[in-house]
């Protein structure tokens, strides 16, 4: 059960009990194509930036998520950085400029921010000053969208999906609600559009589309895949298109997250150790 429209902004909320998603990374292990097939995971890359600088019809972040690199193209364009700066020869600097950037789209404020970097105060204004700099035609969308929001106690996406403000409204969320629930709208037109291709969809995850295809095809597959996740961001962001990335795994290999790669293997070192507890276990335990 994927609970669709449970969340505010339109976003799926599926129990984390009960979708593979949902508890501690190191159990996305257990995700493991059929025999003489594979499975994909396709996500799009910086949607939420992506979708907040189609939106907000600000050139400067258009141009900065065309290159690949929006972080460290914020950092270029706001001067902190050569213009031949790399993600390898600034890598702590990009990372700043990521975190001012990300935090900008949930409405963090300077205390939080430098919380989060581990940075004084003043510098996580300063970040944040740089950003109002970079990107006045986002900043007057965003703040407009916050303000008429209280004003008319309303807000939707491109396609009509409500938000009902109250009295005990919270800014932050009125301004990252346009970038995740048009990102939920994204994503269903996205899993539509794919399974009317024949696409096999095996679960939606927030940014990202987990697809299965026999092990001939899984290319076409992808392809495919990447295809409808594009064709929806141009719909949803009025031509503006969003690009994705795919992590394909072929049996009898498992899905993987590199954040539990190192729990996974200390689990199973332990059932290693412990060895089968009954007799149905000797065959099955380990496979």
């Amino acid at each position: 059960m994927l609970s669709a429209f449970r969340a505010g902004t339109g976003r799926n909320q599926p129990s984390n009990t009960k979708f593979i998603f949902g508890p501690a990374v190191w159990l996305r292990g257990l995700i493991r194509p059929a025999a003489d097939h594979a499975i994909a995971y396709v996500d799009w890359s910086q949607q939420e930036f992506g979708i907040a600088a189609a939106l907000s019809g600000d050139l400067a972040m258009m141009e900065a998520y065309s290159t690949k690199d929006p972080y460290l193209a914020f950092a270029k364009q706001a001067g902190a950085v050569p213009q031949d700066a790399t993600k390898k020869s600034h890598a702590a600097v990009r990372d700043l400029f990521k975190g001012c950037a990300l935090a900008v789209q949930y409405g963090m404020g300077a205390s939080s921010l430098a919380l989060k970097l581990n940075k004084p105060e003043a510098e996580a204004r300063e970040l944040l000053r740089l950003h109002r700099q970079t990107y006045p035609a986002f900043w007057k969308w965003s703040d407009g969208a916050v303000e008429y929001a209280m004003l008319h106690n309303k807000l939707w996406t491109v396609f009509g999906w409500p938000i009902q403000v109250g009295p005990k409204a919270n800014p932050r969320s009125l301004a990252n609600f346009p970038m995740q629930a048009n990102g939920a709208e994204m994503l269903r037109l996205a899993c539509s559009l794919a399974t009317e291709s024949g696409i096999t969809v095996c679960a939606p995850v927030h940014d990202a589309v987990l697809v299965e295809g026999h092990l001939d095809e899984i290319a076409d597959t992808v392809r495919q895949t990447q295809d409808a996740m594009e064709q929806a961001s141009e719909i949803v962001l009025g031509g503006f298109k969003l690009r994705s990335d795919a992590k394909i795994i072929t049996a009898p290999d498992r899905y993987m997250d590199e954040r539990g790669i190192r729990m996974w293997n200390e689990v199973w070192a332990l059932l290693k150790e412990r060895g089968p507890a009954h007799p149905c276990d000797a065959t099955c335990a380990f496979t």
